[in-house]
């Protein structure tokens, strides 16, 4: 899995066998450099299957920084994306909903 902070990279939007994106988009180093809205979180849990899932640094940066970044997000128990927000399908471990 890469990560990418340029719209435009062609990995963006292909998926692997996995069913995780070939390449994840991020806000730029710079960007994440400015500092946080939200507390910098990686575990959250699927509300559907219970499954906890951890993302990479980067992605999580960009959560905190700009949590609507994402319209959705990875279950590793599912091995599929859904929603974020606040009618998503996910739950922070301190109990608020990813994405918002």
């Amino acid at each position: 899995m890469g990560l990418t902070d340029d719209r435009n990279d062609p990995g963006l939007g292909q998926m692997r066998p996995d069913g995780q994106q070939e390449t994840y988009l991020v806000l730029s180093e710079l960007e994440r450099a400015k500092g946080f809205v939200r507390p910098v979180r990686r575990t959250y849990r699927h509300d559907v299957c219970g499954t906890v899932t951890t993302m990479g640094l980067p992605i999580a940066e960009t959560y905190a920084r700009n949590p609507g970044f994402y319209g959705g997000t990875f279950c590793a128990g599912c091995c599929a994306h859904f929603p974020v927000g606040e009618q998503g399908e996910f739950t922070w471990l301190d109990g608020t909903k990813v994405g918002t």
